[in-house]
């Protein structure tokens, strides 16, 4: 008796086995497929990097329609392999997450070949620093950004906002070490925090009220300091020395 009541149990777990398996059999065949055709091909190598792109950028890289290039980037983005992030009127499209990205670099090893880097056409005294509204964006907006994700500060809202962005205890307890009142901040008609799309970086910065009250620090302690009648920000000696020393970041 517990003989065959050990071979039953041993029958159905091999079939839950062999019925999981298919499912991620046809899951593996249907995300190949998407990947398989050479202008998706070329859209989702041309998005490794980690720069997001319009459509029409991408049918310009896979040298098809805007129309078609909408039929793939849907099918791609039907598969989890790309994403869209709105902003205005725009619409950009970057890889789903870094699960995508290694699953790519594989098959780059496996194929061989080199591919192009993302380079930016905004005039050179805009790359480093500049305003976006009221906002650091740049180089330095996009890198203090993603440090700040790094170290922990920023998490993903839990009001249910979409892409929206609250600070961690620790965050909080370093933005208030730079003399933002993160009360008066979140007290603002506008959203507390989000990220917004650098369009010379292609990656987000930080954008609504905190990103407005980090650029006003900055000014304020001289950090940057703006150029006549131009969106660029200088960064000064200081400012270099107080990024490196407050958030470990070189440039």
């Amino acid at each position: 008796m517990v003989g065959s009541m050990t071979v039953a149990m041993q029958e159905h777990f091999v079939y839950d086995q062999s019925m999981n398996a298919e499912q991620s059999y046809l899951v593996i065949s249907r995300i190949a497929a998407a990947m398989g055709e050479p202008t998706r091909v070329r859209i989702l190598y041309c998005l490794l990097d980690g720069h997001a792109r319009t459509s029409t950028e991408l049918a310009m890289v896979a040298d098809v329609s805007p129309s078609t290039t909408s039929v793939h980037l849907t099918r791609l983005k039907n598969e989890q392999l790309v994403k869209v992030f709105s902003q205005g009127k725009h619409r950009y499209y970057s890889l789903e997450g870094p699960d995508v990205g290694a699953a790519l670099e594989a098959l780059h090893v496996l194929a061989g070949g080199s591919r192009d880097n993302f380079v930016p056409s905004t005039p050179s005294r805009l790359l480093a620093a500049r305003t976006c509204y009221d906002h650091m964006a740049g180089r330095l907006g996009v890198f203090l950004h993603n440090r700040f994700i790094e170290m922990g500060w920023l998490c993903v809202s839990s009001t249910g906002e979409d892409k929206a962005y609250d600070l961690t205890p620790g965050g909080t307890k370093a933005f208030e070490a730079l003399g933002i009142d993160l009360a008066s901040t979140r007290l603002l008609r506008r959203r507390f925090a989000y990220p917004c799309l650098d369009w010379s970086e292609r990656q987000p910065h930080i954008g609504g009220a905190l990103g407005a009250a980090l650029l006003k620090t900055a000014l304020k302690r001289k950090w940057v300091i703006r150029e006549l009648d131009s969106r660029a920000l200088n960064i000064t000696s200081v400012g270099r020395r107080e990024v490196l020393n407050r958030f470990g970041l070189h440039l």
